[in-house]
């Protein structure tokens, strides 16, 4: 081939090239060495906590007093004790504070994280747990070095609500038999251990730990909606705690809690099991990912303070996250509960948060033996209460009002979440939304024959007249080609093209095709050889400077670029006439 030797050193010069600037190990050391300097705190992280110290401290006070039962009750259902959630609440808190992407952000244990924490637990008890949080850490790390955090943000809207309800209902099935004063057992699904529990439940009535779990549910969730700056949960927490100190109710306490923090300890890793609880490290992972990440995104939307760093978030979890099972504590993220407080209440930089933390420690070492007598009914309720604050309503009936696509998108993450896991509706969410998109794309792409004027491509030349006008008209069609044309649509360019017939030369007019890939490009080729088989000519017009290369390389040049593409329509008319004087001229 002719430009074979010109391509050929080109691709040799430009491999060349590469070659000799290839990164040596001490630049690609120091490249990973920015990048982790990019991930670490900053001047500007410690100035910001020097502006409003006072607002800070008071907020973070505030933060600490709504987070306490919340850790307790997030402790207690994970299955590794109320006091490994206040020890996360802690660590976490601190860690996060400083590390992580977000200002404002509050890190701790969540509801959600239970829903994956249990089956953990079933399976290979409490030092799973610990491990599968170490290994989540890792994972959350290597995501923020490797710049993943912006993709988090891609989820369609649709499958965070089908997941937000689908974790809020996992979270109200897994309180099912504290609330009704029953033991947990040990089944997988939630949705099963709530059945056996009311199975239970309805053969030996106890209604006073169900009521006590409903009446803290209800003051949470009205409480919190009419007085926000009001800590509610500790309001119904003491108060559920009086109560069952002086009626003779016979509920579940939570029971001692040493006080202080575990000591550190790495007894728990286990070389052996690490292949198995990889799948479940991945789903803590991208929990905490989504959670803190989403979190992020609402305070952002707030105007609270500086936009977040989705890339930083993950590294703080990710050094919260191994930092939490060192102590015993159980994986956590960024969660949007205690951060709303923390904005409600002023916070204006990452010492509110870090005061949440030191706070949380002082009542850790100083008053654990407060936490023996709570209720364990009360917690169920505290997490019902939250369980049902995760259910954004408005957000929810919109999408049910204006999309029927996305409100089947939002039941199937929500039925899976709750069949079978949050990973697998994660996945099965994007892959499905993604789906839909692909075929609104596919469905976007149209091809319209354009009419032509009988003076088109005629210019200034004195010989054009009534006849070559007819010929234009009759002999020459023009198509214009609309939208984005990928491999989702290459059916109906392939089908709408090969059905022309009559004209000599096709115009296909491009200069709309906002998108071209190598697949459409291909099936492009095939209609151009197809129709020049029928004795169609077949010119391209408007053909974008970056869909130019590959219409060559898939046509394979033939026929040559100089022929096969053209500047505008007025330029491949004017060339189709050109052809068809030269064929009626060889004709006579």
């Amino acid at each position: 081939m002719p430009d074979s030797t010109p391509s050929g050193s080109s691709f040799g010069a430009f491999h060349s090239g590469r070659s000799n600037t290839a990164p040596s190990v001490g630049q690609r050391r120091k490249r990973h060495l920015r990048r982790l300097v990019e991930l670490l705190p900053g001047r500007a992280d410690w100035s910001a906590m020097r502006r409003h110290p006072r607002r800070d401290i008071l907020a973070g006070l505030s933060v600490a007093v709504v987070a306490l039962p919340l850790a307790l009750a997030y402790g207690a259902s994970s299955g590794l004790g109320a006091r490994a959630g206040l020890a996360t609440a802690v660590v976490a808190g601190a860690l996060a504070a400083i590390f992580g992407g977000g200002a404002l952000q509050v890190s701790g244990p969540t509801g959600a994280m239970t829903v994956v924490l249990l089956p953990i637990l079933h399976r290979f008890g409490p030092d799973g747990v610990l491990l599968a949080g170490l290994m989540a850490g890792v994972i959350l790390i290597g995501a923020a070095l490797a710049r993943l955090g912006r993709y988090a943000r891609c989820v369609p809207t649709a499958v965070v609500e089908g997941f937000a309800i689908g974790v809020a209902a996992m979270i109200a099935l897994q309180q099912v038999p504290a609330a009704l004063g029953l033991a947990s057992g040990h089944h997988d699904k939630v949705w099963r251990e709530a059945v056996r529990a009311i199975l239970a439940y309805v053969r030996g009535v106890r209604p006073a730990p169900l009521l006590m779990a409903a009446a803290v549910a209800v003051v949470v969730m009205t409480g919190n909606r009419w007085l926000p700056k009001v800590p509610f949960p500790l309001v119904a927490i003491v108060m559920a705690t009086v109560i069952a100190d002086v009626l003779p109710l016979g509920l579940d306490r939570v029971g001692a809690v040493p006080a202080g923090l575990p000591a550190p300890s790495l007894t728990f890793i286990r070389f052996d099991v690490v292949a198995a609880l990889l799948p479940s490290a991945l789903a803590i992972a991208v929990l905490a990912a989504l959670e803190g990440l989403l979190s992020a995104a609402v305070v952002d939307a707030m105007g609270g303070g500086e936009r977040s760093d989705p890339d930083r978030e993950l590294f703080g979890q990710g050094l919260s996250n191994l930092a939490v099972p060192l102590i015993g504590g159980v994986p956590a993220t960024a969660t949007l509960a205690r951060t709303a407080v923390n904005v409600r209440c002023g916070a204006t930089s990452r010492l509110a948060s870090f005061t949440h933390a030191v706070v949380l420690a002082v009542i850790a070492f100083a008053a654990g033996g407060l936490v023996a007598d709570i209720p364990r009914a009360a917690l169920a309720g505290l997490m019902f209460g939250a369980a049902v604050r995760m259910i954004k309503v408005g957000s929810l009936a919109s999408i049910l009002r204006t999309s029927r696509i996305d409100s089947l998108i939002v039941a199937f993450t929500f039925t899976v979440t709750v069949a079978v896991n949050l990973i697998a509706a994660v996945a099965a969410g994007v892959v499905i939304a993604t789906l839909v998109a692909i075929a609104t794309l596919a469905r976007s792409c149209h091809i319209e024959a354009i009419p032509v004027e009988a003076d088109a491509g005629r210019g200034d030349d004195p010989r054009s007249d009534d006849a070559q006008g007819s010929t234009v008209k009759s002999e020459i069609s023009v198509y214009q080609l609309d939208g984005p044309w990928f491999f989702a649509a290459t059916h109906r360019l392939l089908t709408s093209l090969t059905q022309i017939a009559g004209p000599r030369v096709v115009i296909l007019n491009m200069s709309s095709v906002s998108a071209l890939d190598l697949t459409a490009a291909r099936v492009l080729a095939e209609v151009i050889t197809y129709l020049r088989a029928r004795g169609v000519t077949v010119l391209l017009a408007g053909v974008r400077p970056g869909h130019h290369e590959l219409i060559i390389n898939a046509t394979g040049a033939r026929p040559p670029s100089g022929e096969l593409i053209h500047s505008d329509p007025a330029a491949a008319i004017s060339h189709a006439r050109a052809l068809l004087a030269a064929a009626e001229a060889r004709t006579q």
